[in-house]
């Protein structure tokens, strides 16, 4: 079963009047907390904000298209940060130093 008829089907059981009311607390529960993710900055890996980042951040991906390109512990192309940025680059088949923060990532060879 997908998310939107389990979505239809427990509000189909709520009285008109409370399924309005909840439907937009939690379209406002959504947009503040992608709200928070988009000026929050990703805390330290060993920071007790971890968690609350993780959750404030799960739940502002509930839109789909929020999710967060820098996340605690990890570097820009999504692994971790202990792995060396050349065994990034050599994974992604890109050249040395495009991994970096800003430059977009360019292919060494076109792809075939």
């Amino acid at each position: 079963m997908d998310p939107f008829s389990l979505l239809q089907d427990v509000l189909s059981m709520l009285p008109a009047q409370y399924a309005g009311d909840v439907v937009v607390i939690v379209s406002f529960l959504i947009s503040t907390c992608a709200l928070i993710a988009r000026f929050w900055r990703p805390p330290d890996p060993t920071s007790k904000w971890v968690l609350v980042w993780t959750v404030v951040t799960a739940i502002a991906q509930a839109r789909g298209w929020n999710l967060p390109a820098y996340q605690p512990g990890k570097k820009a192309a999504m692994v971790p940060a202990t792995v060396p940025r050349s065994a990034v680059e050599q994974r992604l088949d890109v050249p040395p130093g495009s991994t970096r923060p800003g430059k977009p990532p360019a292919r060494a060879s076109p792809p075939g």
